[in-house]
């Protein structure tokens, strides 16, 4: 619906990181995250053979789409006052993309939310930065304000907490043997620690909330999917969890990715290959729960993020 005087037309630009659409657009997505720096065969090689092994794309342009459309149908119920874009930071649709459709729409103000529930100014803060740096190239002369975080939205925890209700009682109809819950959220470099950064403590507060929520008193907490690079990484990691765990006789685990909303390769390959194998051969189960994608219990915590923030914009 076009712009009118009674009824300005609210924009939300929805920020992932995207994945490539086919084996053959994994190298340039590659040189998208590292900024045009090159990377070894061996590197591309790697990357290259994780994709094929879950399917030879990455399923997150499809997931971010239907959450896109859910949550314009969330926000609007039967109005059409709010617009949902969504643009990507490292492919196809591009941030810059989404921000011509939006100039093209007559969006009257702006809200950016990314995709990631935890805010740090090395992942979250560089999308906000290139949404800001495209609008002044392309002379977008509107308000636009962003979610810095919504790592403790409440309906945001009660959907995680749903989702590892399912996963523990997927072992609990089988027998009454004990279970370990391990959280995860991506790993960072250690330097983003020294600089007061707040992704470290936003994710453990995710964490202790959904166990709260569900009544949890043991758990752990590790970072996962550490870069292929020589610099220290943000840990534990989750091998050295599912060693101690091992040493200690576990047999049954539920890993809960509680810094991601939707499935991609570091859910894919790196917990549903690699750690339930890293796991297998130390004798533990390991499941997963569900990822949120476009749930309605997401759905509904995104909406009350966007429309809370557009509350305090119009004052």
């Amino acid at each position: 619906m076009p712009e009118t005087s009674h009824q300005p037309l609210h924009g939300v630009l929805l920020l992932a990181h995207g994945g490539p659409d086919s084996l053959d657009d994994v190298e340039p997505f590659l040189r998208n995250i590292r900024g045009g720096r090159g990377f070894s065969p061996k590197l591309l090689d790697e990357i290259t053979d994780r994709y094929r092994q879950i399917g030879g794309r990455s399923p997150l342009l499809e997931i971010s789409r239907l959450q896109a459309l859910a949550l314009e149908r969330e926000l609007n119920g039967g109005t059409s006052r709010f617009r949902v874009y969504l643009g990507m930071r490292n492919w196809r649709p591009f941030i810059r993309q989404a921000m011509k459709e939006i100039q093209r729409d007559g969006v009257s103000q702006l809200l950016a939310v990314c995709l990631a529930p935890q805010n740090s100014r090395m992942s979250v803060g560089l999308y906000f930065e290139r949404v800001q740096e495209d609008a002044k190239e392309l002379g977008l002369a509107i308000p636009v304000s962003f979610v810095e975080s919504y790592h403790n939205e409440p309906l945001l925890i009660e959907a995680f907490a749903e989702k590892l209700r399912d996963a523990l009682a997927s072992f609990s109809r089988e027998n009454d043997e004990a279970v370990s819950v391990l959280f995860t959220a991506h790993s960072l470099p250690e330097k983003v620690l020294t600089n007061g950064d707040p992704y470290d403590g936003e994710v453990r507060e995710t964490a202790a909330a959904v166990a709260f929520g569900y009544g949890l008193v043991n758990w752990r907490f590790a970072y996962q999917s550490q870069g292929m690079t020589t610099e220290p990484w943000m840990g534990p990691t989750v091998e050295s969890v599912i060693e101690e765990l091992s040493r200690d006789g576990c047999r049954k685990m539920v890993l809960a990715p509680i810094g991601f909303v939707a499935d991609h390769i570091e859910i894919l390959w790196d917990i549903d290959i690699h750690f339930r194998r890293y796991a297998a051969e130390r004798g533990i189960e390991l499941r997963r729960t569900q990822s949120l994608n476009d749930d309605p219990g997401l759905i509904r915590a995104l909406a009350a993020v966007v429309k809370r923030n557009f509350a305090k914009v119009e004052g």
